[in-house]
C-alpha cells in the first residue's frame, strides 16, 4: 500500500512551495528512522508541535549504510517511507539518496529544522547548519526520549535469552 504522503524527490520543492503559498508554516526533519519505535513517535509529534506541516527527509539504504554500517537498514526506504506516512504527525516524506540532508532541506525551504537531542546547534553538519541560516529556518532540537534506540533495540534483539 502506498501513500499520498509519500512524495518522490524531484516534486518535494514544488509541493513545498505550493504549501508555503498556502500560508502554511513547514517543519522539516531528517534521519534514517529503520525500526520505528516510540521515541521517534514522540519526536516527529514534538516536531508537528513548531508548524502545519511536518515534512520527514529519509535517507536512503546507500547512505544509511554509510551512516550506520553494512548491516543496516533492516528495513528498505520504501518500507520506512510508508511506515512513517502512516503517522498521523507526518504530513510528508521524502527518500534522498545522499548521507546528508543538504539537498533535501534545499528543496524544502522549511521555516523550521528539527533534530533530535543527540545533536546540538555546533554538532549540526557545517553545510547543513550554513544552508538553514541561509533560508533563514530556526533550528530547533528535540530532546531525546532516553532508553529508546534503533541500535538499543537491535542489541536486545540480538541477545541470548536465559
Amino acid at each position: 500500500m502506498k501513500s499520498d504522503k509519500i512524495v518522490p524527490l524531484d516534486k518535494i520543492a514544488a509541493k513545498s512551495n505550493a504549501l508555503r503559498r498556502s500560508g502554511k508554516k513547514l517543519v522539516a526533519t531528517n534521519g534514517c528512522f529503520d525500526l520505528l519505535h516510540v521515541g521517534h513517535v514522540r519526536y516527529l509529534k514534538a516536531a508537528g508541535a513548531l508548524g502545519d506541516i511536518v515534512i520527514v527527509g529519509l535517507n536512503g539504504d546507500a547512505s544509511v549504510r554509510e551512516l550506520k554500517g553494512a548491516d543496516r537498514p533492516i528495513n528498505s526506504a520504501n518500507d520506512r517511507a510508508e511506515v512513517l506516512a502512516a503517522l498521523e504527525c507526518v504530513d510528508l516524506v521524502t527518500i534522498f539518496p545522499e548521507k546528508r540532508a543538504t539537498t533535501f532541506i534545499q528543496m524544502v525551504q522549511p521555516a523550521v529544522y528539527v533534530k533530535g537531542g543527540d545533536y546540538s546547534v555546533d554538532t549540526l553538519d557545517d553545510e547543513e547548519r550554513a544552508l538553514l541560516e541561509k533560508i533563514g529556518a530556526r533550528i530547533e532540537i528535540v530532546p531525546l526520549v532516553k532508553g529508546y534506540s534503533t541500535s538499543r533495540l537491535l542489541e536486545e534483539i540480538s541477545r541470548p535469552k536465559k
